[in-house]
């Protein structure tokens, strides 16, 4: 990375900041590393020093009780808000807090997938693929046929839509929750993102729509990619992480390997934690 693109940290590395190039060097360990994290709004404190990583293609499941800082601590790894203190890096390269934004974290190629406000209903797919990202003609006209061809791609490899009836003209309202969420999988699969925010993407869900997001949801780690995956039932994320991190009161507590700990064993886990809340 070159400097004249970032400032120093005070460790004397080089800091990404607005404009730099979207990618390092490609030998990098984790995708997001936040080391020592505190978030305050006012006297409330949301996150206690979080130190967190997510490495290179392993999905990893955050959970904890309402109000345990898991939105708080997304909205600073995507650059929503800046944290209070502490470090974040993005491919082993430290950013500078106050520039770090939504814009800078699309362009350094991370995604975030909301349970209900990633998709247009009223606007066909072809369209939804390509909000705020449009493809035009040397006349800067939108090219509706190249943004066509390339969403009927992402429908059939991407994401492995092949029902009847779903085509690139298909609104979003005539799609089930489990294929609505499968489409805005597959845009962030697109944009080569490489780390993929899952938020509650199975909330309200019937349980074979649930099925079609767990397989969308092993797509993102079979494409080499991350993702972290924003979970209030536990079963859904126990079966797809590679790896649990534990929110309690704003700080890390625990971290757990599926293997490790059955869905009734963490259950009881996040009980305790919560007992000890109200002691």
């Amino acid at each position: 990375m070159n400097a004249a693109h970032g400032g120093t940290d005070r460790l004397g590395g080089v800091v990404i900041k607005a404009g730099n190039p979207a990618h390092s060097s490609p030998h990098f360990s984790d995708i997001v590393r936040m080391e020592g994290v505190q978030k305050y709004f006012g006297a409330i404190h949301a996150l206690r020093d979080v130190t967190l990583k997510v490495g290179r293609n392993e999905i990893v499941g955050l959970i904890g009780d309402n109000g345990a800082g898991k939105s708080t601590l997304i909205k600073v790894m995507t650059g929503v808000m800046p944290p209070t203190s502490g470090r974040i890096f993005i491919r082993d390269q430290p950013i500078d807090p106050d520039d770090y934004s939504v814009r800078m974290a699309h362009d350094l190629s991370i995604e975030t997938v909301y349970q209900d406000r990633s998709l247009a209903d009223k606007q066909p797919l072809w369209r939804n693929f390509f909000v705020g990202r449009q493809i035009t003609n040397r006349f800067g006209f939108i090219n509706i046929k190249k943004q066509k061809a390339i969403a009927e791609e992402i429908l059939l490899k991407s994401i492995g839509f092949r029902g009847a009836g779903i085509t690139v003209d298909s609104t979003v309202a005539q799609l089930s929750g489990g294929e609505r969420q499968g489409i805005a999988i597959g845009r962030a699969m697109h944009y080569e993102a490489d780390l993929i925010v899952l938020d509650e993407p199975t909330a309200a869900l019937a349980v074979k729509e649930v099925r079609k997001v767990l397989d969308f949801v092993g797509k993102i780690r079979d494409s080499g990619r991350a993702c972290v995956y924003i979970e209030h039932n536990l079963a859904h994320v126990h079966e797809v992480a590679d790896r649990l991190v534990v929110l309690d009161r704003g700080a890390v507590v625990a971290e757990i390997k599926p293997e490790d700990m059955t869905v009734a064993e963490l259950t009881d886990y996040l009980i305790s934690l919560q007992h000890q809340a109200d002691d």
